[in-house]
């Protein structure tokens, strides 16, 4: 089976991220094969270059083909990333191309954007589920 993992609520990533699912993925006991993680608000901040947890997940994730991105208004707020929100403008409209932005600080192989990148990201590799911490 294959799992997506969104990391929404508080304390997700240092919690429930740090302290069980690494752990087991970096042992081989996770149960099933994770094929990315998103993540919102404060739990990005697990992502900061330097963080060991951070630094932990960012190997796995490279040996297990696990895709890392943080939701792009949630990095610019807490620096990041450099740019533009992805698919929104300033003014809260929706736009039909992407405005550029970059990871700044953050573990190899993050990636941000929004739900139409997480979506194309995942689309040749598609999770059976998806779970909300």
């Amino acid at each position: 089976m294959k799992i997506a993992y969104v990391f929404a609520m508080p304390n997700a990533s240092a919690y429930k991220l740090a302290q069980m699912i690494l752990p087991q993925l970096e042992t081989g006991t996770h149960g099933v094969e994770v094929v990315g993680m998103f993540f919102f608000d404060d739990n990005t901040l697990i992502l900061r270059q330097g963080d060991p947890v951070g630094e932990r997940l960012a190997k796995v994730a490279q040996d297990k083909g696990i895709l890392l991105m943080m939701c792009d208004m949630c990095a610019l707020q807490r620096h990041l990333a450099e740019g533009s929100p992805r698919w929104c403008n300033p003014d809260g409209t929706g736009r039909t191309e992407p405005n550029e932005i970059r990871t700044v600080n953050t573990v190899t192989g993050v990636q941000v954007g929004c739900f139409p990148d997480l979506y194309a990201a995942l689309a040749g590799n598609p999770p059976d589920q998806v779970i909300t911490l």
